[in-house]
């Protein structure tokens, strides 16, 4: 299996550019960009992947990203989850649309990446590391896939609540 992640390096601490192993040391017009330690050092922390927040570093409005190729496009932000609870013995998976409506319009996801409407993706953990489905950007744009917690984060008994909850409004 052939696995692709953007070659971005995870250190607590950046490596400088002439060394990082993503830039080219001889390039000319390395010395006119900024370290990635200086330009991601204003940005909320994250334990994981480049270390940023991105979600709280736009909330926070350190960055106002395109929702998609043209600007004129209105997004509509959606507070609703969806749970995917066929997840062997790991925790349920708790999918916000919130974050990612704050950031992207609908259209990057529907009908490329995901059909609309419950039951209509069939997928898994094996097609998502191959960079399908979620892994479109998890590990490559977003937090890596190897925060399983992120993701799988409600235990049986914490969905079943939801659940019953949502059954009985």
């Amino acid at each position: 299996m052939l696995l692709f992640f953007l070659a971005v390096p995870v250190f607590s601490e950046w490596k400088p550019m002439e060394n990082d192993s993503v830039h080219d040391p001889e390039a000319p017009a390395l010395s006119l960009l900024q370290s990635p330690s200086e330009a991601l050092s204003v940005l909320p922390p994250d334990k994981s992947g480049n270390k940023v927040n991105w979600v709280e570093a736009l909330r926070q409005g350190h960055i106002n990203p395109r929702t998609n190729l043209f600007p004129e496009t209105k997004i509509e932000v959606l507070d609703l989850d969806n749970y995917f609870s066929n997840t062997g013995s790991m925790k349920v998976v708790r999918f916000p649309h919130l974050p990612h409506t704050e950031w992207l319009d609908c259209s990057n996801c529907h009908d490329k990446i995901f059909k609309k409407g419950r039951g209509s993706n069939e997928f898994g953990m094996f097609s998502i590391l191959k960079g399908d489905f979620c892994g479109q950007c998890h590990g490559a744009v977003a937090f890596p896939l190897t925060e399983c917690g992120r993701c799988h984060s409600l235990t049986r008994d914490e969905y079943k609540k939801i659940n019953q909850a949502e059954l009985t409004q």
